[in-house]
Formats: structure tokens, C-alpha cells, sequence
């Protein structure tokens, strides 16, 4: 279990569910990655990476809904700036994203 944190710390983080619109292999990670195009609605459109290759194909993701934090930190790996962060279900090292069970519109929060 990790640091027990505040409600007011959670809510900081924003979580969204987005659509992912394009996929592209990412040649220039360290380990197997993915390059994702995801749209969040009136929320606009974001980049991530994500070491997902083992599960999903790029066909599996396209039009894929996911649960992604929308306000973090954008970070650069190789020549690609991560706009937001994918989440998932971490077991054995493989992530399992976090999808609803239905379709809701893109830029919905998450609470």
C-alpha cells in the first residue's frame, strides 16, 4: 500500500475518460511502447506513451475508451512529449488499462 494521503490530495488529480483516436509503434522508447492520440471532448485533444504492447494491439486501442490524469506533469521521452498518463491495473509488469463499461462522452470525470 502507498502513502495515505488527504481527500484534498486526491483531488487534485483530474481523471478523465478519453478516446483513443490514433496509435503509433514507438521505435525510440527504451522498452516496447506505444504513442497514443487520445481525444477528451471539449478537454482537447492529448499525447501519451504507453507500455501496453504486450496486451494490445493498435487495432485493440483504436476508438478504445481509457481513464487517463489529464493534469500531469508533461514529460519528454525520446523525441515525444507525454501530455497525460494512462492508467491501469499493474500485475506481473503488464498494465491492464481501466476502461467504463459503457460508452460515456470523452472528458468525463472521474470521481
Amino acid at each position: 500500500m502507498g502513502e495515505t494521503i488527504t481527500f484534498e490530495e486526491f483531488s487534485k488529480i483530474d481523471l478523465r475518460i478519453g478516446t483513443i483516436i490514433e496509435v503509433n509503434d514507438f521505435p525510440k522508447a527504451h522498452k516496447p511502447a506505444y504513442q497514443l492520440t487520445i481525444d477528451f471532448g471539449s478537454l482537447g485533444i492529448k499525447k501519451s506513451s504507453a507500455q501496453i504492447t504486450s496486451l494490445y494491439s493498435k487495432t485493440d486501442l483504436l476508438e478504445r475508451q481509457i481513464v487517463a490524469n489529464i493534469n500531469f506533469v508533461e514529460k519528454q521521452i525520446a523525441n515525444f512529449k507525454s501530455q497525460c498518463l494512462v492508467v491501469g491495473a499493474v500485475e506481473d509488469a503488464k498494465v491492464i488499462l481501466l476502461s467504463p463499461d459503457e460508452k460515456v462522452p470523452n472528458g468525463t470525470p472521474i470521481r
